[in-house]
């Protein structure tokens, strides 16, 4: 997750976080929101402060969203939360103020501006007082390094220069959730916005809503959250899009990456998946107009009901003498400037699946009050 882009299931089980939808029925007990706090108040780790105000954010999302407060959707977002913050509603980065700069001067070579004025444009006192190299220096968070470049770029002509309009930081909070994301469900928010929905995202109870909604917000047909938690990392439905790009590759002997895109995002152009899909244009009896429009879909639970989606899981079922599977764990490597490991979103999914058992345990042993 780069942070300077600068990162066949039937609903038999409230248990199985997907179901046929996150909104599920509500067929355990219904709880009021004293009782809903009290239970994430019992499944938090021993070792988080204010437990009284995470179970408050929390509960406000799930009613704003219309989500049913289970055990099995609060151990997954409680899951997630402490993945990606252990519980820190804008965690620290470690070495935040070198990743910064050196994405400052990435973007100044690529475009030959001397280091010298990129120099003179952080020594510039910005609306803090403070110049912004003695920011940059003190920042150890995603949101005060937002912040500075939020200032950065509005006021210094160099700023504007290195990055448009557009800020560098691109996800933050308690669930790294995006911030394009949150933008684009700002009219939902339950909350008064005072300056900005980014800035909403690195509160507790901005990212704790946005970070719900990535994750709960959509419906999905998948037999295990993990393939939930991979889609949390890699987009929605990206593990469902997996599996069928497996399929496609089973059938046509096509290698495929199985990264979830079927398209190349925002682009006309066409992909290896989509070249592979046309590939077998004959078998499936489409023609490429019918195969791009329903690859198209591939954002939504829509495209389970594609043509294109049944006849290529009817040809890999047949071909290989049993089902495919449905969902397949993405095959996608996990880029930042703050990762020094080999991690991937198979990892990122199992570490997560992990500690929603820890916590499913915890709620087995603590009776809701």
């Amino acid at each position: 997750m780069n942070r300077f882009s600068l990162l066949v299931f039937t609903c038999v089980s409230v248990a199985v976080l997907s179901g046929c939808s996150s909104r599920d029925t509500r067929s355990g007990p219904v709880l009021t929101p004293e009782q809903t706090r009290a239970r994430i108040v019992q499944l938090l780790p021993s070792t988080v402060a204010d437990r009284q105000g995470w179970a408050a954010d929390i509960q406000v999302a799930f009613v704003a969203q219309d989500l049913s407060p289970s055990d099995e959707h609060l151990c997954s977002v409680l899951a997630v939360t402490e993945q990606e913050s252990t519980f820190r509603a804008d965690p620290p980065v470690p070495g935040l103020a070198k990743i910064a700069r050196t994405e400052i001067n990435r973007r100044a070579g690529k475009l030959h501006i001397p280091e010298f004025l990129v120099r003179s444009a952080l020594n510039i006192t910005s609306p803090t007082g403070k110049t912004y190299n003695q920011r940059l220096d003190a920042a150890r968070t995603e949101g005060q390094l937002s912040a500075i470049f939020d200032d950065f770029i509005g006021m210094v002509p160099l700023g504007s220069t290195l990055f448009g309009s557009l800020n560098p930081v691109h996800t933050g909070g308690p669930m790294q959730v995006s911030i394009a994301f949150a933008e684009q469900r700002a009219k939902q928010y339950p909350y008064p916005v005072a300056h900005s929905i980014r800035q909403e995202v690195f509160t507790r109870r901005g990212g704790m809503y946005f970070g719900i909604a990535h994750l709960l917000g959509y419906p999905a047909d998948y037999p295990q959250s993990l393939y939930r938690f991979a889609d949390f990392n890699a987009g929605w439905y990206a593990s469902r899009n997996a599996a069928f790009q497996n399929a496609v590759s089973q059938v046509s002997g096509i290698p495929l990456a199985l990264d979830g895109d079927l398209t190349i995002p925002g682009s006309y152009a066409v992909g290896s998946t989509e070249r592979a899909v046309r590939a077998l244009g004959k078998s499936l009896g489409m023609n490429d107009n019918a195969i791009r429009r329903q690859l198209e879909k591939g954002e939504s639970l829509a495209f389970d009901e594609t043509d294109l989606y049944r006849k290529v899981f009817a040809l890999a079922d047949r071909q290989q003498g049993k089902p495919l599977p449905r969902a397949v764990l993405p095959g996608i490597t996990l880029k930042s400037p703050k990762i020094t490991r080999n991690l991937t979103t198979a990892w990122f999914a199992q570490r997560v699946d992990e500690r929603r058992q820890r916590c499913m345990n915890r709620a087995g042993a603590a009776p809701i009050q």
